[in-house]
C-alpha cells in the first residue's frame, strides 16, 4: 500500500494531467434527504458565480499560511469553498466543479467548524450536521498540527476507490488521488479570492483523522485544508486597509429570515464591500430557514464611526430588538453622523422606535404598517424605498434590490465631494 506521504506528493505532480479528460457526464448519486445520523441541514445561500480578483491574481497570491486569527468564517463563506470543492455547476448533466473520471464523483467534502462537523452534498448545496462538537482541538491534536485547532474551518477531503474501481479496476486510488488534487487547489483559489488564508495537511495517519470525524469506512481522508482568516500585524497601511470595516449587519440572534441576510451579504461580497455582523451574542445565529451565520460582535461593543453603512435584517426574531435602547441607539448614532442605514421587513420598526423615520418615505413589513405609522413614518408598502440615505424594503422577495439600492447609496455617498469650511 503507497504511503500516505507518497500518495499526496503524486497527486500535487499529477493532479493537472487528465484535467480535461474527466468531464464525462453523469448524474451524481448523492442522497436527497438527510442520513439517519444527521442532526439538521443547513440550506446554503447560492454560490456567487462572479468576483472582483482575476485568476491571475489569486495563483500569484496563494501561500500557506500556518498562523490564523481568531475570526469566524460565515456560512456564506463556507458555502462558496464547498461549491468551489465539489459543487453543482451543469444541473442537467450532473457535473461539477472539479473533474472526475467516469464522472463518479467518489471524494466528499467534511467541514470541522466551531459550530461542529458537516458533510457537503452538492445536489441541494447544503450541509448536514452529524457532530454538534468542535473537534478541531481533537483533529489538531490526531494529526499533529496546531494550526487545525486555530483556522475557523478545517476541510477534509476524503475518497472512495470502491466508487471508481467498477472502471478504472487497478488504477481507481490514482484517479481517486488526481481528483483529490483537482478539489484541494479549487477550494485554495476560492478561499484567496475570499481573502481567506489556507494551509494543506498530508502528513497524517488516515484512520485517526477517520476516528475524530466518524467517517465511513469505504472513505479515506487524503488531505486536510485548514481555512481562515490570516493572523495579521496591526502595523502598516496594507493591514489597515485589509481590517477596515464597512458595513455593519445587526442580525436577531435568532430567527432571522435567511435570504434576507445571505443575499445581502453575497451582493455585498461581489461589489467588495465587507460586512460585520453583530447581534445581542457572539457566535452561530439560526435563520427560520434553518441557514447559519456567526455573529463576530456584540451590540454594545459597536463602533458606529467604524462603518460606512448600519443594517437591520428583518425576520420573527427581530422583535427581541424592538425596545433594546442598545440597538435603537446604534440606529440613532447612525442616523445622526449621516451614515447610510437599511431595515428590511421587520426591521424597519426598529428605525421607527428610534425615531429615525418621522417624514420619512418608508416601507416594511405589512404587518409593521401601524407601528410605523405611528412613530411618523410615511408608509408607502412598496417593495423598496430610498428616502435620502435611508433605504427600507418591505419583505424577503426585496432583498437583491435592497442589497443592491444599499451598493448604490454608499458608490454616491463616496463619490460626493466633501464640501470645505
Amino acid at each position: 500500500m503507497t504511503c500516505q506521504a507518497c500518495k499526496i506528493g503524486f497527486l500535487t505532480v499529477c493532479c493537472l494531467v487528465m484535467l480535461f479528460a474527466f468531464d464525462a457526464p453523469a448524474f451524481c448519486e448523492v442522497p436527497k434527504r438527510p442520513r439517519a445520523g444527521a442532526l439538521k441541514v443547513v440550506q446554503l445561500p447560492a454560490p456567487s458565480l462572479t468576483g472582483t480578483v482575476s485568476l491571475e491574481e489569486v495563483i500569484n497570491t496563494r501561500r500557506s499560511v500556518r498562523q490564523f486569527a481568531d475570526k469566524p468564517l460565515s456560512f456564506i463563506q463556507i458555502g462558496q469553498l464547498a461549491w468551489a470543492g465539489q459543487g453543482i455547476t451543469d444541473k442537467e448533466q450532473g457535473l461539477r466543479a472539479a473533474p472526475s473520471a467516469w464522472a463518479a464523483y467518489p471524494i466528499g467534502l467534511y467541514f470541522v467548524t466551531p459550530e461542529g462537523l458537516f458533510v457537503y452534498q452538492p445536489d441541494g448545496h447544503s450541509l448536514e450536521q452529524i457532530a454538534s462538537t468542535d473537534l478541531r482541538n481533537q483533529l489538531s491534536s490526531a494529526v499533529g498540527q496546531e494550526a487545525l485547532a486555530e483556522a475557523a474551518c478545517d476541510i477534509v477531503i476524503a475518497g472512495s476507490v470502491r466508487k471508481l474501481a467498477p472502471k478504472s479496476g487497478n488504477k481507481a486510488e490514482k484517479f481517486m488521488l488526481l481528483e483529490a488534487g483537482h478539489v484541494a487547489e479549487n477550494i485554495q483559489l476560492q478561499a484567496v479570492a475570499l481573502k481567506l488564508a489556507t494551509l494543506p495537511v498530508g502528513a497524517f495517519e488516515p484512520k485517526n483523522v477517520s476516528r475524530v470525524c466518524g467517517l465511513p469506512g469505504d472513505l479515506e481522508p487524503l488531505l486536510i485544508v485548514a481555512v481562515g482568516y490570516p493572523r495579521q500585524s496591526k502595523t502598516g497601511a496594507e493591514s489597515g486597509a485589509a481590517e477596515k470595516k464597512k458595513v455593519l449587519l445587526v442580525v436577531p440572534s435568532v430567527d432571522f429570515r435567511d435570504e434576507e441576510l445571505f443575499e445581502t451579504q453575497r451582493v455585498f461580497n461581489e461589489a467588495g464591500i465587507a460586512s460585520v455582523i453583530a447581534s445581542s451574542k457572539i457566535g452561530p445565529l439560526q435563520g427560520m430557514l434553518g441557514g447559519l451565520a456567526a455573529s463576530e460582535v456584540v451590540l454594545d461593543k459597536v463602533g458606529v464611526e467604524d462603518f460606512e453603512a448600519v443594517v437591520f435584517i428583518g425576520g420573527s426574531g427581530t422583535a427581541e430588538f424592538f425596545a433594546d435602547e442598545v440597538v435603537l441607539n446604534i440606529a440613532r448614532k447612525a442616523a445622526a453622523e449621516r451614515k447610510v442605514i437599511a431595515a428590511i421587513s421587520t426591521a424597519p420598526t426598529i428605525l421607527a422606535n428610534a425615531g429615525v423615520l418621522k417624514g420619512v418615505r418608508s416601507t416594511g413589513f405589512i404587518t409593521q404598517q401601524e407601528a410605523m405609522r405611528k412613530a411618523g413614518a410615511k408608509y408607502t408598502g412598496a417593495a423598496v424605498e430610498q428616502d435620502g440615505l435611508i433605504i427600507t424594503a418591505s419583505d424577503p422577495s426585496a432583498a437583491l434590490p435592497f442589497a443592491q439600492t444599499i451598493v448604490s447609496a454608499l458608490e454616491r455617498k463616496q463619490q460626493k465631494p466633501v464640501k470645505k469650511p
